[in-house]
């Protein structure tokens, strides 16, 4: 039997009974549609988390210090609770592969305008800060050394919104209270990327000197630095370096260091479990819809028991009437494995869309979840093809 004559005539039977082979195939789509939809989306929001880390770079470092008893560390008397501006600032000198060191405080405060709550974080720093999470200005000028202990801030883009959404007054000069004191803007920062490793959104956040941060609160303390370091450097070399700079100054101190790398490598593996989980998922639905198709496809050859005699009377050989079951199998999964494939690449498109993320068109998913449907359909009706082939035509015939 050619080819086309077995692709005809599965077409027309699959074309007879629509209802029937739209529920047979249903498993299959919904099964490549999943696959496809969240494999793609999974990779779209990686791509989209690593293009973060790409406006940084990649060559950073940041320490977290968190202190585990501080009146324990105050009652040593030999190391402090916490680390002063200079040995912050003097850490870059650690390891010859840190480029420079950026300090900052983070704290939080009521902050007003015009008797108005701004609702912004507050981030004590130095001009370093702008160089290593590479902040740009859209006016002014940034915090500088020459403004120890003076009240001047940075606003980020979304404060900046706010001020104007207050009134339109010009933003260089502006003043806003935080905490109860007087701050003066002298500088507005462009739109800021966020990311996973800086720990604060520098659009909504208001940047003052760190020493004027220091001295507003006894409670306020360097608790975070970011570096930026040498490219190709080796991070776990720099991590016990910074740890042996900052244990001989602070007792008893929980130091966490992060790299983008780190974080990298940590969204891959995830990245990985999660792909892995959703071909599980998807596996299950396509075993489904595999069961349904071989259940129609038997059904279609009880239904077919005098076509296949006929057909065997008149020289049709085993192979063929194999052959024409197979193809009607595998035609029904191919039409699930398109559909599907359709459905869960415009699926995607919508997440990202949804998101706000740059969306890429992954063949890899597209392609898998199309070759499983294929397969499905030849391990699923087989049997029912092998079964119509074996069948006696006297007594197909002979049967009503």
């Amino acid at each position: 039997m050619k080819i086309f004559d077995s692709l005809q005539a599965a077409f027309f039977n699959i074309w007879g009974a629509k209802l029937r082979s739209f529920l047979a195939v249903l498993g299959i789509l919904i099964g490549t549609a999943s696959v496809v939809a969240l494999v793609m989306s999974g990779e779209l929001a990686t791509q989209h988390a690593l293009a973060q880390f790409r406006v940084l770079g990649t060559n950073l470092l940041s320490i977290n210090i968190y202190q585990q008893n501080q009146e324990q560390g105050k009652a040593s008397g030999v190391k402090s609770s916490h680390l002063t501006l200079t040995q912050a600032l003097n850490s870059a000198q650690a390891d010859p592969r840190i480029t420079i060191a950026a300090p900052y405080t983070a704290s939080y405060a009521n902050v007003y305008a015009d008797d108005k709550n701004l609702n912004a974080s507050i981030v004590g720093a130095t001009d370093s800060l702008v160089a290593v999470i590479k902040i740009k200005m859209q006016r002014g000028r940034f915090i500088s050394l020459l403004d120890n202990n003076q009240n001047y801030a940075v606003i980020g883009a979304g404060v900046a919104k706010k001020l104007k959404a207050i009134n339109k007054q010009p933003l260089i000069g502006r003043q806003v209270s935080i905490g109860g004191n007087v701050f003066t803007v002298v500088g507005v920062a462009q739109t800021w990327p966020e990311n996973n490793f800086f720990d604060e959104d520098i659009n909504n956040t208001i940047i003052i000197p760190i020493s004027t941060s220091l001295s507003a609160s006894k409670y306020t303390q360097i608790q975070n630095i970011v570096y930026r370091i040498k490219p190709n450097s080796d991070i776990d070399a720099i991590k016990e370096k910074l740890h042996n700079y900052i244990n001989r100054y602070i007792s008893n101190g929980q130091i966490f260091v992060r790299s983008p790398e780190q974080i990298i490598k940590s969204m891959q593996k995830q990245q990985a479990t999660f792909t892995i989980l959703l071909g599980v998922i998807g596996g299950i639905s396509l075993l489904v819809g595999g069961i349904g198709v071989m259940n129609i496809m038997l059904v279609s050859v009880v239904e077919r028991h005098r076509e296949i005699g006929i057909r065997r009377a008149i020289g049709a050989r085993q192979s063929d009437i194999k052959w024409l079951f197979l193809t009607e199998s595998v035609a029904l999964s191919l039409f699930g494995g398109i559909i599907g494939v359709i459905i869960g690449i415009v699926s995607s498109f919508a997440i990202a869309y949804f998101f706000h993320w740059e969306y890429s068109f992954f063949a890899t998913p597209a392609i898998i979840g199309f070759a499983v449907s294929v397969f499905v359909g030849i391990f699923f009706g087989f049997y029912p093809a092998h079964r119509a082939s074996k069948l006696d035509p006297i007594l197909l015939l002979r049967s009503e």
